[in-house]
């Protein structure tokens, strides 16, 4: 097998490939937001790393590889490039994701306040994680306001910011560390 080539050198001067071949700038929103899922698919990652439970481990990468399919839908332009089969998102992805935050969720002490990110470092890296995905879904959604976008595109990472939500909730309980509560008058 011939190894790849790593750099090709026709990004030099600010433009890039999309999926079929278009070149585009590296500024274009398309890439801010397929950029963006993939600097969360890195803090994922780096979660990862930190998780002790196997199931949360297994949807959690689960959940990098749905970064991928993400990234791949896109990265696509779908008026001039038909959309790969593996690009796509299904309504039984995101059931999968509201199953694991019920599931959390009755586990969970009800809310007091406003949780503020931290407590355990592993908490506090899934937060991390849960305010990147609110950026990747703002800019998906200015995406959207150019060309379309599928719904489940979007919903998949709206309850993907709400699952990371209760599992940072779900390893603070696992590390026997307080949840921090905004204090409404700062004293």
């Amino acid at each position: 097998m011939k190894k790849s080539v790593i750099y090709t050198r026709t990004g030099d001067k600010g433009t890039t490939s999309l999926v079929g071949g278009t070149r585009v700038p590296k500024t274009h929103i398309r890439l801010e937001a397929y950029g963006t899922i993939d600097e969360l698919d890195t803090h994922l990652g780096l979660l990862l790393t930190y998780l002790t439970e196997q199931e949360d481990k297994e949807l959690v990468l689960w959940v990098q590889h749905k970064m991928f399919t993400i990234g791949s839908y896109l990265a696509t332009d779908q008026s001039s490039t038909t959309l790969r089969i593996e690009s796509q998102i299904h309504e039984l992805d995101i059931s999968r994701l509201e199953e694991a935050i019920d599931k959390i969720d009755q586990t969970l002490p009800p809310l007091r306040a406003f949780v503020i990110p931290g407590g355990a470092r592993e908490s506090a890296v899934c937060q991390v994680c849960r305010t990147v995905c609110r950026r990747a879904e703002r800019r998906i959604l200015a995406l959207a306001e150019e060309c379309t976008v599928d719904d489940y595109v979007t919903a998949f990472i709206n309850r993907l910011s709400d699952y990371l939500f209760v599992l940072s909730r779900k390893l603070n309980l696992l590390a026997q560390t307080d949840e921090i509560y905004w204090d409404k008058d700062c004293k």
